[in-house]
C-alpha cells in the first residue's frame, strides 16, 4: 500500500513538474516571439529613414523631408487598397465640407476595380447621367490628365469644380471598339433618393437611388399611403452607388423582422458590429422582388444580399459592383488625416461584399421586351374609351385635371414595361408569388 501511494504520488510530481517546465517554456517562447518582433520593427524602421536619408542627399529635384514625408505616406495608403489615403490639408479641408444633399458636379459615383477608375452608377438626371455615362465605364482620362494611378479622392477633386463648367472625359466602355469622348457641364446635384409608382392595381414600385438620411423614413411613409391595396412590392436598387449604412439597415429592418442584416469584422475586436433587425420596425411582409445591377454598390448591396440570405426577396437583374469594405478617417494632426479600411462587410450568412458582388437569383440582362404589333386588333374597351374622348371634345367637355395628370405620373404603362425587360421581368414574378403567396 505504502508503494503504491509513493508511485500515485510520484506521478503527480512529475506532471506538475513537466507542466511547471511546459508553462516556463512557452513563456521564454513568447518573449523572444516579441523581442524578434521588436528587433524587425526597429530595423524596418531603420531602413525607412536611411532610405529617406538618401534621397533627401542624392535626389536631383531639391525636395524638403515634409515632402518626402508626404510621399512616402501618401504611397503607403494608397498601395494598402483602393479606398485608403493619406489626406493633406486641402483634401482633409474638403472631406469636412457637408454638401447638405446639394453640390456642384458630374452626378456619378466612381471606384477602383481591377485598378481602374470605374463608373459604379451615374445619378439620375445629372449632367453625367444625360451625357450617357454608363456603370462599369473605365475613366481613362479627366480633360487630359490620364488617370492610371490615381486615386479616387484626386479624381472626385479634379470633376468637382464651378458650376457650368465643362470638363471632358475619355471613357472605355465595353463591346466598343475604339475609348469614347464625354463632354460634360458641371451642374448642381439635387438627389431625390426615392420614388414611388403604382404598377397596376396591387404592385408598389420603389426606386431608392442612393442611402442618404432619409431613405428609410421616405421608403416607410411610400409603403404607409398605400398599405391597404399592396400585395407586392419591387424595389429597385439598379444603379444605387449606396451611402449611409444606418439606412441600409433601417431599411432592410422594414422588411426583416429578426436575425442579422450585416456585421462588420477588422483586425482590431473593437471594430466588430452586428446590426440585427427587430419585429417593431416590421411593416409589411408582402412578396418582394429586388432590381440589382453592376451600379449597385456598397448599401445597395447589403439590403440586397441581407433579403437574399433571409429568403425575404427575390433577387434579378445583374452582379452588384462588390463594395464591401469600411473605411474611417483618423486625423493626425489639426490639418491632416488618413482614411483607412479598418474591417469588412458580411451578410448574414457569413458570405462578404468585397470584389465578389451580390449574385441574383434571376440574371435578366437590360433591354427592350420585344412584343408583336398588329394593327388591326382593337379590344372593345379601348375603342369605348377612344368614343368617349372623342364625344368630349364634341360636347366641350374639360380635359382631365391636374390631380388626374399627377396621378398618372405616378403610374408605370404597359408601354414603359416593356422599354425595361428587368422591370417587365420583375412584375411577371411578383404575380406568381401573390398568387403562391411568396
Amino acid at each position: 500500500m505504502k508503494n503504491k501511494k509513493y508511485i500515485t504520488l510520484g506521478f503527480t510530481s512529475i506532471t506538475v513538474a513537466l507542466a511547471l517546465l511546459f508553462s516556463s517554456t512557452l513563456f521564454a517562447q513568447t518573449n523572444e516571439d516579441k523581442d524578434k518582433s521588436e528587433l524587425s520593427r526597429l530595423q524596418s524602421l531603420a531602413k525607412f529613414t536611411k532610405v529617406i536619408s538618401i534621397v533627401e542627399e542624392y535626389n536631383v529635384d531639391e525636395l524638403t523631408i515634409e515632402e518626402l514625408m508626404d510621399k512616402a505616406l501618401e504611397g503607403m495608403l494608397s498601395n494598402l487598397d483602393a479606398h485608403s489615403n493619406y489626406l493633406k490639408q486641402k483634401d482633409y479641408k474638403k472631406l469636412k465640407v457637408q454638401t447638405k444633399g446639394e453640390f456642384g458636379g458630374l452626378g456619378i459615383t466612381v471606384g477602383v476595380r481591377d485598378g481602374a477608375l470605374t463608373v459604379i452608377a451615374p445619378i439620375e438626371g445629372t449632367p453625367a447621367d444625360k451625357a450617357g455615362l454608363k456603370s462599369s465605364d473605365i475613366i481613362l482620362k479627366i480633360n487630359d490628365k490620364s488617370t492610371l494611378g490615381m486615386t479616387i479622392d484626386e479624381a472626385v477633386a479634379i470633376m468637382r469644380g464651378k458650376v457650368g463648367t465643362p470638363i471632358d472625359l475619355t471613357i472605355v466602355r465595353k463591346d466598343e471598339v475604339k475609348p469614347l469622348s464625354i463632354h460634360i457641364v458641371r451642374g448642381i446635384i439635387s438627389i431625390q433618393s426615392v420614388y414611388a409608382r403604382s404598377i397596376g392595381d396591387n404592385t408598389l414600385y420603389i426606386r431608392v437611388t442612393s442611402f442618404d438620411q432619409k431613405v428609410a423614413k421616405d421608403v416607410r411613409k411610400e409603403i404607409n399611403k398605400k398599405k391597404t391595396t399592396t400585395k407586392g412590392i419591387i424595389l429597385d436598387l439598379r444603379n444605387n452607388p449606396g451611402g449611409l449604412l444606418d439606412q441600409a439597415v433601417d431599411l432592410t429592418d422594414l422588411f426583416v423582422d429578426k436575425g442579422n442584416i450585416v456585421s462588420q469584422k477588422g483586425k482590431n475586436k473593437a471594430d466588430d458590429k452586428i446590426y440585427s433587425a427587430t419585429s417593431g420596425s416590421t411593416i409589411t411582409k408582402v412578396p418582394m422582388v429586388v432590381l440589382i445591377n453592376g451600379g449597385s454598390a456598397s448599401a445597395s448591396e447589403i439590403v440586397s444580399g441581407a433579403l437574399q440570405d433571409h429568403k425575404r426577396a427575390i433577387l434579378l437583374g445583374e452582379n452588384t459592383f462588390g463594395k464591401g469594405s469600411v473605411q474611417i478617417v483618423l486625423p493626425i494632426t489639426k490639418e491632416e488625416a488618413i482614411k483607412l479600411t479598418i474591417a469588412r462587410y458580411y451578410l448574414p450568412s457569413g458570405r462578404t461584399i468585397q470584389a465578389v458582388g451580390v449574385k441574383p437569383d434571376i440574371e435578366v440582362f437590360p433591354g427592350e421586351v420585344k412584343t408583336r404589333k398588329n394593327d388591326f386588333t382593337i379590344k372593345e374597351a379601348d375603342l369605348k374609351k377612344h368614343l368617349e374622348e372623342e364625344l368630349e371634345k364634341v360636347d366641350g367637355k374639360k380635359e382631365l385635371d391636374k390631380a388626374d395628370d399627377k396621378a398618372k405620373k405616378d403610374i408605370i404603362t404597359p408601354e414603359m414595361l416593356n422599354k425595361d425587360i428587368q422591370l417587365k421581368t420583375a412584375v411577371d414574378i411578383l404575380k406568381a408569388l401573390v398568387i403562391t403567396k411568396g
